[in-house]
């Protein structure tokens, strides 16, 4: 509860708060195209700004030069109580900033608002440049402490960018569509094989889903889609909790062997003395115990997908003998002398960055590039944060019928500390938080978080958040002004900074800074 009062109600409080909870109530209902609202509110009202725009000036039959677009937006925002200034603005793209919200500090239980932003900034832009790609570069609805918006207008400059491109309605509409067909296909997919493997007359798990709503799990999904059908081997990189496994019993069954066995392996959790044992099997008296011939998981998976999780644990001899099975498609037993030959598709997965593994001696480099032919970088949750409100409601359903509870929401303010907490384990947190939740909870919505670390912990963590900001924004800003006053020369600025050239170029590309156009 805040401190205002009903004296203090103006129209634009009164708007800003009813949009507010609009919000909301499309994520207690479980709406998972509340990103669609946003855009489709956005860009009618965009039009209509625009007409109104286009009849004060009389530009009613001509389209609007950069000047004019940059007068209509700046003055879209500041009238309603932003403070947006531009930056900067040259053929390729325009720049525009903010110290305050519209919707003021409450944005920052809403980020998907700043889809309002994009979707207005975009849509006037593609109709009267035919292209732009909106890049929300910082963001006070992610406590960044001012807005940087980035309207790309070149194509081709802008395939490098994070952002939401806008084109014609008819061009958006059915990529859109385009997606939403093929997420229904990986649904289907994965359903088939859930049905087919999940034969008890009870069921009490629910079939897997992946919720796809951000940007960067679009991508995923797309990926998945190009890398399935082919027998290539694929690396799945992503921090724990993020799903890597679902990722790869998906690409299994949008591929041709998803008729085949799916074998999920943990190479973490195996004792390495065992590990060559349970991958490739032994024969009778191939060590004390073995009494009976026992078949590996590589024969268990014959035909199939074997998924290898934890791939950078593997002992250096399980490496050597993975990489001949992998070349050769045959093994031998632990203690055998006979050669099996098998038909396996590797899909691997690692927390850990392998390729530097790779560079610093730990991981075979050959091995690498053969279960590495293919990869998917799955972003963690904090990278998509508008994936929170499907993710939490798709959980609350499967909690709610494990438990037998009848919890159908969370609180506001639970959605608020949802979206604010950095979530170090993931999805798989965030289950584990609102499980632990739901137990607790009396009525239909959670209005209690518990989470697992303290208040004081989340605080530590969230100022060392804001002090790497901080940093990271100094070195940007540094690079940029830099690029300016050597006109991009990269060997100029290594000396200045004391670090290598190649060391620049990986904070300009840490930073999405292109030193072409400071040339």
């Amino acid at each position: 509860m805040n401190n205002s009062s009903l004296s203090d109600l103006s129209p634009v409080y009164f708007l800003q708060t009813f949009i507010l909870e609009l919000m909301h109530a499309s994520e207690q209902l479980g709406h998972q195209h509340c990103q669609e609202l946003i855009e489709h509110i956005a860009r009618t009202a965009g039009r209509f700004f625009e007409d109104i725009y286009r009849v004060e000036h009389a530009k009613q039959d001509e389209a609007l030069d950069k000047e004019s677009y940059i007068d209509l937006i700046l003055g879209l925002k500041n009238n309603i109580g932003g403070k947006f200034s531009l930056l900067s603005s040259n053929e390729d793209s325009i720049v525009v900033c903010n110290s305050c919200c519209p919707f003021g500090d409450k944005v920052v239980e809403f980020p998907s608002l700043c889809g309002m932003t994009s979707s207005v900034f975009g849509g006037i832009a593609s109709r009267n440049f035919g292209y732009a790609k909106v890049e929300i570069a910082k963001s006070i609805a992610q406590q960044d402490g001012c807005c940087e918006v980035y309207i790309h207008l070149n194509e081709q400059l802008a395939e490098s960018r994070d952002g939401i491109e806008y084109r014609d309605a008819s061009c958006k509409d059915r990529k859109q569509q385009d997606f939403d067909e093929l997420h229904n296909r990986i649904e289907a997919s994965l359903l088939k094989i859930w049905q087919h493997q999940d034969k008890k007359p009870v069921k009490k798990n629910l079939p897997p889903v992946i919720i796809a709503n951000s940007e960067k799990m679009k991508k995923v999904l797309q990926a998945i889609e190009v890398v399935a059908p082919s027998p290539v081997t694929v690396h799945i990189q992503g921090k724990t909790g993020v799903g890597k496994e679902l990722v790869a019993r998906a690409i299994h069954a949008m591929s041709d062997r998803s008729q085949k066995p799916f074998v999920p392996i943990n190479c973490g959790a195996i004792p390495e003395t065992l590990l060559e044992s349970v991958l490739f099997g032994h024969e009778k008296g191939a060590f004390t115990g073995a009494l009976e011939v026992h078949q590996g998981f590589f024969e268990r998976a014959d035909g199939g997908t074997l998924f290898l999780d934890e791939v950078d644990s593997l002992s250096p001899a399980a490496q050597t003998r993975l990489l001949r099975v992998l070349q050769e498609g045959e093994l031998e037993r632990v203690g055998g002398k006979q050669i099996i030959s098998v038909d396996v598709r590797i899909v691997s997965a690692s927390n850990s960055n392998l390729k530097q593994q790779v560079e610093e001696g730990r991981f075979r480099h050959d091995l690498y590039y053969r279960i590495n032919v293919a990869e998917i970088n799955i972003p963690t949750l904090k990278e998509r944060p508008d994936d929170l409100p499907a993710l939490v409601n798709l959980i609350l359903q499967r909690m709610s019928k494990k438990h037998q509870r009848k919890i159908e929401s969370v609180s506001r303010d639970v959605m608020q500390k949802i979206r604010a907490y950095h979530w170090p384990g993931n999805v798989r947190e965030l289950e584990n938080v609102l499980e632990r939740s739901l137990l607790f909870t009396q009525g239909s919505e959670i209005s209690e978080l518990k989470l697992e670390f303290t208040d004081n912990k989340t605080e530590v963590l969230s100022w060392k958040q804001q002090k790497q900001q901080a940093i990271d924004d100094m070195e940007k800003s540094f690079l940029q002004s830099s690029l300016k006053q050597y006109q991009g020369n990269i060997k100029q600025i290594a000396e200045i900074m004391e670090i290598s050239t190649r060391a620049v170029y990986t904070k300009l590309k840490k930073y999405q800074i292109n030193p072409e156009r400071y040339r």
